[in-house]
């Protein structure tokens, strides 16, 4: 299935193409550390929506995932007008969370790779069950 030009493979990881603008970059004209967040962010969000799963849908029901933990690893710089790809695949499914794997790609390489806990939260901020269809929908077994 293609979203917004990512789609899933057949291996079952979501790819996302991320071009790097120069409000991406700082002075050296590398990727500045934080933006390599907003890129998996957005890869994240296409990667529920692929899957059927919206925020808009999740806020409305008065849920909505937060990031409980992320670890980053930088292994080589990102450049301005760089195309790049985000790898994003589910490794675990827990009760109220998912375990996510994402790396960045540039031509073939791996250039920076992501550990992710995200966790399905209420409107007072505690961690609630996924609902079924949630979990249907995540587990890709």
């Amino acid at each position: 299935m293609t979203v917004f030009g990512g789609e899933f493979g057949s291996d079952g990881v979501y790819r996302f193409p991320v071009r790097v603008y120069f409000e991406d970059t700082d002075f050296s004209t590398n990727v500045y550390h934080a933006a390599y967040l907003k890129f998996f962010e957005r890869a994240r969000t296409e990667f529920l929506r692929a899957l059927g799963i919206h925020h808009f849908e999740l806020i409305a029901g008065g849920q909505a995932f937060a990031i409980r933990e992320m670890t980053i690893s930088y292994d080589s710089p990102a450049h301005i007008d760089d195309l790049l790809e985000i790898a994003t695949e589910m490794t675990e499914v827990g009760r109220a969370r998912m375990v996510l794997r994402q790396t960045l790609v540039r031509d073939g390489e791996i250039i920076c790779r992501a550990g992710v806990v995200a966790v399905l939260l209420n409107e007072k901020g505690r961690p609630v069950r996924l609902p079924a269809r949630l979990r249907g929908l995540l587990d890709r077994d």
